[in-house]
């Protein structure tokens, strides 16, 4: 089963959305036959490298509320989390650009190492939204890198040019021909488009149902095949 999916490490519901979606491919013990095909997507393009405002504030700007309620929308976010064991933080997050973490994840997939590739999603995660690390410093994002599995020296590379700008446009370019706009998106086995993070037994109900489809599927193929002849 193939997973593809678009999302920001500045994005709450995307780490709240791919650990629930993790989750309940652990608990149907399935891990070892999905894929995950991981896409960049910058909610904020022209993001500063420096923090510049408060996510409460950003919050109150964007959706044009009082910092009260601001407060109370980011806190409600942050208690989501808690059911699926995250140390969320979100208040007290540094907003920054993230570009630099998402040329690092493209440096990850060159590798061709699921494992690699994990594990760097959940640093860049954590660091943002747990320990409220800033995403577009350099050494932040190099001593992440090099904790996920990277080589130093690689990691270097990316982040003293431009490599992988190409690859993380591209992305962002599907995503809007496509009239993806908004993060998380999924797209499970190329069946079902998922926009949002959904609840866990939201993931585990449309799981259950592509398993239980590819196996017909699988079936019929068994079915229609005989004497070396397949028929349609």
């Amino acid at each position: 089963m193939k997973i593809t999916y678009w999302s920001d490490f500045a994005c709450p519901y995307c780490y709240i959305g791919n650990t629930r979606l993790k989750r309940s491919i652990k608990d149907l013990n399935i891990e070892d036959e999905v894929e995950f095909d991981i896409h960049a997507f910058e909610l904020d393009q022209n993001a500063p490298k420096d923090v510049e405002t408060t996510t409460v504030e950003r919050f109150a700007v964007k959706y044009g509320l009082s910092i009260e309620d601001a407060k109370k929308e980011v806190d409600n976010i942050s208690k989501l989390s808690v059911e699926d064991g995250i140390d969320f933080k979100y208040a007290s997050t540094l907003y920054t650009n993230t570009r630099d973490a998402h040329r690092l994840m493209k440096l990850a997939q060159s590798k061709n190492d699921f494992k690699l590739v994990e594990r760097l999603s959940t640093l860049l995660f954590d660091a943002y939204f747990t320990k409220n690390l800033k995403l577009a410093d350099r050494n932040v994002l190099l001593n992440i890198g090099c904790e996920a599995g990277l080589e130093k020296t690689d990691v270097e590379e990316v982040l003293d040019s431009t490599l992988f700008n190409k690859e993380v446009e591209r992305d962002e370019e599907i995503a809007l021909t496509s009239g993806i706009h908004a993060v998380p998106f999924y797209l499970l086995d190329g069946k079902y488009s998922v926009p949002g993070a959904l609840s866990y037994n939201d993931f585990k109900t449309v799981l259950i149902q592509i398993i239980s489809e590819n196996k017909v599927n699988e079936d019929n193929e068994v079915d229609n095949c005989e004497d070396g002849i397949c028929r349609i």
